[in-house]
């Protein structure tokens, strides 16, 4: 049921390498940008950075359709821009605005949108994986051609709600792609010190679900694993469970001290920044330029900006209203 990790598949366009640059552009300069108004006290409470993981979030979700699912962790700001929510929407709830995507109440751990069928944001740790199974099974019985997305830590493997979720699944044969973002840390517990066989995707293979190991540092093999997963998953073969190796080149969150880990490991592993990674790949085989880099930059950039600028403007919920959505309200009375 397993294969090994999935090289970098070579065929690649001018339109498509820029397309997946820009993405993870865009990922890495919303959430610099976010460290620095974390810093200023403009953004409150805790904040997860998602910084050298881009190429997860950005080579899984380009592989669905609008009307697909996805379900992310605490560290899901990626996810949601990718999934369409705007950069303002996103911005609005980390200032804890109503013009947020969860009306300021959510956070930086709780973003969620109906609309772009983003269903958090899950703040406990292996969280989202039940609701996983749960709108897979729906699409399942409702007979929609979806595919529902579950991305989670390798701190997630230890909680007991992956096991059922993973052995209901298998069971119930949902429509569901499970995205283990392995970054070797849960919080500050190294995998080795934390699972006793640290090949995570064999532990969903006992299960009876198809799992591999990829590469999650380059965009290309991503790409090429999801799109693979999801094309099964939708000829009705079942749930597909794929293990990402990645990175986090921040500390877990913005109070981290980061005493667990040593600074040249981090070091080491910027030399393979996804972002870095394709750029070579681009200009190695004719098909970047600097100055298309920088525009490409450059747009990501001004996007961030933007949303800085309507965080900025935005206004803190009425303190009457804060009883609102406490209780579920007739119709009505909305």
């Amino acid at each position: 049921m397993t294969e090994k990790p999935q090289a970098r598949v070579e065929n690649i366009d001018r339109d498509r390498g820029h397309y997946l640059l820009h993405q993870m552009l865009r990922i890495r300069r919303l959430e610099e940008r976010c460290a620095d108004l974390y810093a200023q006290t403009k953004i409150r409470g805790f904040l997860h950075l998602y910084i050298g993981e881009e190429a997860v979030a950005v080579g899984v979700i380009d592989a669905l359709r609008d009307d697909d699912a996805v379900l992310g962790t605490y560290r899901e700001h990626g996810h949601a821009l990718m999934k369409g929510m705007s950069a303002e929407s996103i911005m609005a709830e980390m200032y804890g605005n109503v013009e947020g995507c969860s009306m300021g109440r959510g956070g930086s751990m709780h973003l969620f949108s109906k609309e772009h069928r983003f269903f958090g944001g899950h703040a406990i740790v292996g969280a989202g994986l039940p609701p996983t199974v749960g709108l897979a099974l729906a699409d399942k019985m409702l007979g929609r051609d979806r595919v529902t997305v579950g991305f989670f830590g390798d701190g997630s493997v230890a909680e007991g709600e992956f096991h059922e979720s993973m052995n209901l699944a298998a069971l119930w044969q949902v429509p569901a792609l499970f995205c283990c973002e392995n970054n070797l840390y849960a919080m500050g517990t190294a995998l080795d010190r934390h699972q006793s066989q640290p090949d995570l995707h064999l532990k969903a293979a006992s299960y009876g679900i198809p799992s591999i190991q990829v590469d999650g540092m380059d965009v290309l093999a991503v790409s090429h694993a999801a799109r693979r997963a999801v094309a099964a998953i939708r000829d009705g073969s079942g749930p597909q469970f794929i293990e990402f190796l990645t990175y986090r080149f921040r500390a877990h969150s913005m109070f981290d001290p980061e005493l667990y880990r040593d600074k040249a490991e981090v070091e080491k592993w910027k030399e393979r920044d996804p972002i870095k990674n394709l750029t070579t790949y681009l200009r190695e085989r004719d098909l970047l330029t600097e100055q298309e880099y920088d525009e490409l930059d450059q747009s990501a950039r001004q996007e961030v900006e933007r949303a800085v600028e309507f965080a900025e403007k935005g206004s803190l919920e009425p303190v009457e209203d804060l009883l609102r959505f406490v209780y579920s309200e007739p119709e009505e009375d909305r």
